[in-house]
């Protein structure tokens, strides 16, 4: 029997996925390449936080790493990272074994419920 699955490469995936800091990453890199010092500003956390996150993410393969000048820029993979105009579906990323939806920003706020409201 031939397995599709690739379980083990699968529950990699899912596990590095598996933290709120790498999802927030993974959200704020979907706007293009940026370093770990724009995503930490971004993100509000520290420098070697990020960094270590950023690690996980890079030894996934869901996001590439390379060097401009003194600073390493972070970028999703594009063979995980299916962009929404692109593909005609909403932005995701495909694992291969299963795929993980990123709901665009205005569809975030529509769905918020506001505190005390229904």
């Amino acid at each position: 029997m031939t397995e599709d699955l690739e379980p083990d490469r699968c529950a990699r995936l899912l596990k590095a996925m598996a933290d709120p800091e790498r999802l927030k990453i993974v959200q704020f890199l979907r706007a293009g390449p940026k370093n770990v010092g724009e995503i930490a500003a971004e993100l509000g956390e520290e420098i070697v936080n990020v960094s270590h996150h950023l690690g996980v993410l890079r030894n996934a393969g869901i996001a590439l790493d390379e060097r401009h000048g003194r600073f390493i820029v972070y970028r999703l993979h594009p063979e995980v990272f299916q962009s929404g105009p692109i593909t005609g579906k909403a932005e995701h990323l495909d694992f291969g074994c299963c795929r993980l939806e990123i709901p665009a920003a205005e569809a975030r706020k529509k769905g918020k419920r506001v505190k005390g409201k229904g």
